[in-house]
């Protein structure tokens, strides 16, 4: 390829709070329009804010948990612009003293095309906290605005301008997005706004060092559109250098259903905001023991929790990235896989049979404990795999567990040696002409065998016994 791209991403994720970034009112979405509002997050004159505790330590978190140095003073900053979605015509924000800088995420996996990518880290320059904005919301000859969200705690997580492709931008959303989430930091759920992400892109000749002019992409509503924007970004910046026309520095949105971008405005500078410290709230200040005391709070992340997977469990690497998608299924299939011998099984009934059923696994009938009682059974010799099936049918439908349902319905596997000689002799008996062609050579019958014999005792024979079992009465 004739260019390089150059890409970094500012990623803005909600904190999940009870209460907003500077006042009392609740963070909640899907309420009333304007009914989570009070004076302080709609702008009134003379009030003050107080910061949301929960927020700053939640963010300090973040950046534990992405490698960040962590600022043992910083201090709240004021963002002024005039749009209406901001009420008090400026916003709270962080400018030179944010609370996480220097940080990093490791780069693994596929990206949207299912390709694998090589690995590498991709750097996080800062990662602030300030308060969100209203909604807006277009109509055909006015517009609304909601202010519910205005005030509530917002995370800026942006990138170094390591990325280089579309693939690698959508993984690496993909991996901040399972930390964020496995941290209990925010849901992250891009439809509800609670995730955003802006797009800053150029192109580079192959082998320059200097980057090339910087545009911004905006209004990226989903992870695939994050990916299509890229990449006819890339495109669209090509032909215009190969035309030889000089590029200049703008913010252009998106528009998903045409698949192309469009110019919204020329770029703004940090000058043109006008920073300047936050005069109604103190500093904000940590020693050791406080950083200390929020890094023992941090959890496993998923990229080392499928690698213990894969280790302890020997899981494959795609189960274990199943497996792993969800801070909930992990936490499910952790528990039932340490009640059992084979925990491959468990892995394989959660993805082939618990999650056609249900995504919820936190609210599942059948309990971690209660799938290890199944699993279990079935190594025990009690039931077999088909049996298996029915009984978990009935653990989903009524919560009882295995045990309980294998005795209520005598569905035991039938394990004497005496009960299966006679079924297979019955058998031998009673298909004399597959008896000849399997004397004749014909090994496949053996299995048609197999199939009468559990067929007769209703499925509860021991397979194993009674394979051994007609292999001894035909004489091998």
């Amino acid at each position: 390829m004739k260019y390089e791209a150059v890409i970094g991403l500012e990623v803005h994720t909600q904190v999940r709070t009870a209460s907003k970034m500077f006042c009392s009112c609740a963070n909640a979405f899907g309420s009333e329009p304007n009914t989570n509002v009070c004076p302080v997050c709609m702008g009134y004159p003379g009030v003050l804010p107080v910061p949301n505790e929960k927020a700053i330590r939640a963010t300090v978190k973040a950046g534990l948990l992405t490698g960040c140095t962590i600022a043992k003073f910083s201090k709240f900053d004021r963002k002024n612009y005039f749009y209406p979605d901001m009420p008090k015509n400026y916003q709270i924000s962080q400018y030179d003293l944010p609370f996480c800088t220097n940080g990093k995420i490791h780069l693994s996996g596929t990206g949207f095309s299912g390709e694998p990518l090589p690995e590498k880290d991709i750097g996080i320059t800062r990662i602030h906290l300030e308060e969100d904005v209203a909604k807006l919301t277009h109509f055909h000859h006015d517009s609304g605005v909601d202010y519910n969200r205005a005030g509530v705690p917002l995370m800026e997580i942006v990138s170094e301008p390591d990325l280089r492709s579309a693939d690698e931008a959508y993984a690496y959303l993909n991996n901040l997005k399972e930390i964020m989430r496995f941290g209990e930091i925010g849901d992250c759920d891009m439809e509800k706004g609670q995730m955003r992400c802006d797009v800053n892109i150029s192109l580079r000749p192959v082998g320059q060092k200097e980057f090339g002019t910087k545009i911004e992409l905006k209004n990226l509503n989903s992870f695939r559109a994050v990916h299509r924007a890229i990449d006819y970004e890339i495109e669209r910046q090509a032909e215009l250098l190969d035309q030889g026309v000089t590029l200049r520095q703008e913010t252009r949105g998106w528009n998903d259903d045409r698949g192309e971008s469009y110019l919204m405005r020329t770029k703004e500078s940090a000058h043109d905001y006008r920073y300047f410290p936050e005069p109604d709230l103190m500093p904000v200040t940590f020693t050791d023991e406080d950083i200390e005391a929020i890094r023992a709070t941090l959890p496993e992340l998923p990229e080392a929790k499928r690698q213990r997977f894969i280790d302890s469990y020997g899981l494959t690497a795609y189960d274990a990235g199943v497996l792993t998608a969800d801070k909930e299924l992990a936490a499910y299939f952790d528990t039932a896989a340490k009640l059992v011998k084979t925990p491959k099984l468990i892995a394989n009934w959660i993805t082939s049979s618990l999650l056609a059923l249900t995504n919820d696994v936190a609210g599942c009938p059948v309990t971690p404990e209660k799938l290890a009682g199944l699993v279990n059974a079935i190594d025990s010799g009690k039931i077999n795999g088909k049996i298996a099936k029915d009984v978990f049918a009935e653990m989903f439908e009524s919560g009882k567990d295995a045990d309980t349902i294998i005795n209520e319905k005598g569905l035991a596997q039938v394990s004497d040696t005496s009960a299966i000689s006679g079924a297979v002799s019955e058998v031998l008996a009673q298909f004399t002409k597959q008896l000849e062609e399997y004397r004749g050579g014909n090994g496949k019958i053996l299995q048609f065998f197999v199939g009468q014999v559990m067929k007769l005792t209703k499925g509860k024979a021991n397979p194993g016994m009674v394979v051994a079992e007609l292999k001894k009465q035909l004489g091998e």
